[in-house]
């Protein structure tokens, strides 16, 4: 019977979240069938069930492994002293885009396969999501207060501007034009930064 071939300090399970990132982003999460991922990994697709339960064990590990690097980055920001808050939005975007950049089909299926999480799942991940926003909104909010960031900014349209526009790396993605990763950060954070200094 065939293995799954790890490489080393690799589960058999990393390696089936990893190639399932990669169908569920290619394909959608739907018309992923466990048949493509038993072929994606090398095995039969019975023997997948020796690993997971089920396609939705792995949409809930995908989504939510995503969700708890954010927040717990977010955390080590928020705890960061003698930093400004425009140090730290500039620390949370750099990390978002690496995120986008090198971790980029599980980002991809958290973002747009999330909906297909059954109900109460679908909710956990809304309201962490919504907590991450609410916490970014926080950092903002307190830029303005401290005159670090334009008074003038409306701050949930900032946040989710900015959110946006580092998912929107996905299109760098499939860009025929090969922009170094480091001068796509660069870019970026010079002209999102310099649209909130006061």
């Amino acid at each position: 019977m065939a293995r799954i071939k790890t490489a080393k300090d690799e589960s058999r399970k990393d390696v089936i979240l990893t190639a399932a990132a990669e169908l569920f982003r290619e394909r959608g999460y739907k018309a992923t069938s466990m048949r493509d991922l038993a072929e994606k990994v090398g095995i039969e697709a019975a023997s997948l069930y020796n690993h997971i339960d089920s396609k939705q064990e792995l949409l809930v590990d995908i989504c939510f492994t995503i969700t708890s690097n954010y927040s717990e980055f977010m955390t080590s920001v928020e705890q960061m002293k003698e930093t400004t808050q425009l140090q730290k939005i500039e620390t949370i975007l750099r990390f978002q885009i690496k995120e986008m950049v090198d971790n980029f089909n599980n980002n991809y299926v958290a973002n747009r396969e999330w909906m297909h999480l059954d109900d109460s799942e679908q909710n956990n991940f809304r309201e962490q999501r919504h907590q991450y926003r609410k916490r970014f909104n926080q950092i903002i909010t307190k830029g303005i207060e401290l005159g670090e960031i334009k008074e003038s900014i409306n701050v949930p349209a900032t946040v989710w501007l900015l959110l946006n526009a580092t998912y929107g790396i996905e299109s760098w993605h499939r860009s025929r034009v090969q922009v170094p990763p480091s001068a796509l950060e660069d870019n970026m954070i010079t002209i999102l930064i310099s649209g909130l200094k006061k």
